[in-house]
Parts: C-alpha cells; structure tokens; sequence
C-alpha cells in the first residue's frame, strides 16, 4: 500500500498538477494540505473519477486539508482534540480496512509558528496536543501514519544551509524538541529509516532562485506507529513536480507498506 502526502498549496491553482501526479504515481492514499477552501468548493469530482474516496476538512483562503482514498474511509474526523476553540482546518484524521485489518490515518498541516510570539506559542501548543493524541493512539496498538506537512526541519542536514535558519521558527531547538518526542514515543520517520543521505528536500521556497539552486528544507513527513514501521518497504521523495508549470512550492512524498 502507497500513501502519500502533498502540500498541494491552493488545490484550485494545483487541480491539473494534482491529478496528473496521481495518474502516475497512483497512490493508494493521498493526505493534501493547504487546500485553501471550504469543504463545498472542493473539486472532489476531479478524484472521485480516479477512483478516491474524498473526505474533506476546509477554511476559506488558507489552512485546510484532504484525504483521498481508493478504500473506504470510515471513522472520519476533523480536528485535532484538545483544544476546542482551536478553529483552524489543520487536522483531518481517519480509519481504512486493509488486509492485516485496519489503517489509520493522521493527515495534519502543522503551524508554521513565525512573525508574532503568539504564533510560534500556538505551534508548540499544537504539537503538544499532537503528542497526546499520539499517546492515545499508541494503546490501540494498531498501525497509523502521521502525514502532513509538519513545518519542522529536523537536523541540519535537512536545510540547505542550517545557520540561515538557526532562528526561524521551523528550526528553533524547541519545535526540534518537540518533534524529537514524538519519535521518543516510538514513532519512526519513515524517510529517514530508508535514507541517511542529506540535502533531500520537500520544499523549496518560490523566491531566489531557490529551486534552481536546490535551497530546500524537508519539512514534510510520513511518521509512523510500531506496527506501522515493521510492515516499511519503501519511502520516497518525488521531486519532479517542482519543476511543472505552476507548482506547489512543496513535493510530494510517498511511504509504501506491506499491509
């Protein structure tokens, strides 16, 4: 099984790139971010007719995500707990049957946490509530994938050039804290098991000449649970559609697992 994740970045800008990207790579999950809609003005039909199940949690112009599932989706639940004034679409979580029995499926679009104080408190508040909810997961006992773009550079070798960063918010010691717990819990980044090498990026920002110059960051992730982890084959970066007409400023990254 192939699941894959995407900040599509303005899934109205995207809908081509998106559906082109599919036909080829065919995953049979895909978690977007930023699709920058409600959930009525999403072009679910684009991926109904490639065979996806849409489930959709939305805001007006910015934030908002996406799950697209050639298996049934149950248990759909938007919103990550925790925080019940929290109004931001950042969270969108779900459950599908599979051979071994079932998957779950975390689709998140984390703070970015720079500009004012407040926002880089809301990051680390975020991510505090995504530990709990992991927690809670992790007695379940079953297998699930966190997938999102995480807005987290985890080590130096993941930034093009680490001193540039040193003070943004992406890279502070405290969110690389935060993120470091996560594994401690017993998580697994799945591209990190599968690769050592640096400079794989995810993203790469639209100014500078970045992506011509490969100044990236990887800041998009595919965690995964125990009884994820032991079922990994494979995880990959598709760097490809960066280079398309119109592109997100992010890649796609996609996770396979004997499941």
């Amino acid at each position: 099984m192939k699941i894959a994740t995407w900040n599509i970045n303005g899934i109205k800008a995207r809908i081509d790139a998106a559906t082109t990207w599919l036909k080829s790579a065919s995953p049979d999950i895909a978690c977007l971010q930023e699709i920058k809609c409600v959930d009525e003005a999403f072009p679910r039909e684009a991926f109904e007719a490639l065979g996806y199940n849409v489930a959709v949690h939305g805001q007006k112009g910015f934030n908002g995500v996406a799950l697209l599932s050639k298996l049934p989706l149950d248990d759909v639940t938007p919103g990550l707990p925790g925080d019940a004034e929290d109004v931001q679409a950042r969270y969108l979580e779900a459950v599908v049957s599979v051979p071994s029995g079932v998957l779950r499926i975390l689709n998140i679009y984390l703070p970015n946490g720079n500009g004012a104080p407040e926002k880089f408190a809301y990051k680390l508040a975020w991510m505090t509530r995504l530990k709990e909810r992991v927690k809670t997961l992790l007695t379940f006992e079953e297998p699930f994938v966190i997938a999102g773009d995480f807005n987290v550079i985890p080590a130096p070798e993941d930034v093009y050039n680490p001193s540039a960063w040193m003070d943004d918010a992406l890279f502070r010691p405290e969110t690389r804290a935060h993120f470091q717990a996560l594994l401690n819990l017993g998580l697994t980044d799945a591209f990190r098991a599968c690769h050592d090498e640096p400079h794989r990026f995810t993203f790469w920002d639209y100014q500078a000449g970045a992506w011509q110059k490969n100044q990236g960051l990887r800041i998009d992730h595919l965690l995964l649970s125990p009884q994820a982890a032991d079922k990994l084959l494979a995880c990959e970066i598709d760097p490809n559609p960066r280079s398309w007409e119109k592109p997100s400023d992010h890649v796609p990254i996609v996770v396979e697992l004997s499941l």
